[in-house]
């Protein structure tokens, strides 16, 4: 595919073949064919609305729930992050924010305001829009319980407001109109008297104690089965350090599998798949992956 070429007047940097290794959590990713770092949304909005339609567009923010196979992403990646990391107070503890701002910064400053529940945002390692097109939680919470609105970008650059009635949501799951791209959201907290730093602290330490934090992973892989915990069942199936290439399950947390040893993504992958069948035959469930998986397979 040949590169576009930008309009004068779109202000962002368009990179090619750029390793996509370098943007995710897990560290590991072939190359984006086009790679673009928009300056504000007005400048997305341009650059959308004179790429070619038959060109692939992948959304990208903090990579923090994503494998990127070894073979790369075709068209455009949209490094999203660069977008507005505003967080505004707009009414009686409501909250208008852009979807690049990291949950645990968002928490942070709903804590200072006094809003609850919210603490549970710093238990989600992403963006707001990222916990916002999968439904993200964390200690009984989840974040399409808090949304009043959204703003998304389209393929072709147009801007929609949108209300939860659009979308069809459940847990970890969130469908809605295609080749749409959130990009802020208005969200409805409550007074909280017991909504403190510490308590989020506290979160954050039990996340420490009990998660590889520090590590390249790419956070839980698996989502929970309606009657129990995915770590719970894949350490019974006694699945813990179990390793492909430089790809192991986390040691302490069976949910997790971290990037050892220089791992491909088809060693994490081919991992993914190893626990999943694994627990299928001891357990008779069948665990669905929570991590986005996409891309083009090595060679």
């Amino acid at each position: 595919m040949m590169a576009m070429k930008l309009n004068d007047s779109v202000r962002g940097e368009l990179r090619l073949n750029e390793p996509m290794s370098r943007h995710t959590s897990l560290r590991v990713g072939g190359p984006a064919e086009q790679f673009f770092r928009p300056v504000d949304l007005d400048d997305l909005s341009l650059f959308l609305s004179e790429l070619d339609s038959s060109v692939p567009v992948f959304w990208f923010g903090l990579g923090s729930n994503l494998l990127v196979r070894d073979g790369g992403l075709p068209g455009v990646v949209i490094a999203a992050a660069s977008l507005s990391r505003e967080i505004e107070k707009i009414g009686d503890h409501r909250v208008q924010v852009g979807a690049s701002v990291p949950c645990t910064q968002l928490s942070r400053q709903c804590i200072r305001w006094g809003f609850g529940p919210s603490e549970f945002l710093a238990g989600i390692p992403g963006t707001v829009g990222g916990a916002l097109a999968m439904n993200a939680g964390a200690h009984g919470n989840e974040t399409w319980e808090r949304v009043s609105s959204v703003r998304t970008i389209d393929r072709h650059g147009e801007i929609r407001d949108r209300t939860p009635a659009d979308y069809e949501i459940a847990y970890r799951s969130v469908l809605g109109p295609v080749d749409e791209y959130f990009v802020a959201a208005t969200m409805q907290f409550d007074p909280d008297a017991d909504v403190t730093m510490a308590a989020q602290k506290t979160l954050l330490e039990v996340r420490k104690s009990t998660q590889p934090l520090g590590l390249p992973s790419c956070g839980s892989v698996f989502r929970n089965p309606a009657d129990g915990y995915a770590a719970e069942l894949i350490e019974a199936a006694g699945l813990k350090g179990h390793r492909i290439g430089g790809a192991e399950v986390s040691t302490k947390h069976a949910n997790f599998i971290i990037n050892v040893n220089d791992a491909t993504a088809s060693d994490i992958e081919n991992l993914i798949t190893f626990v999943h069948d694994t627990v299928e035959r001891a357990h008779g469930i069948d665990l669905i992956h929570e991590v986005r998986i996409v891309g083009v397979a090595g060679e």
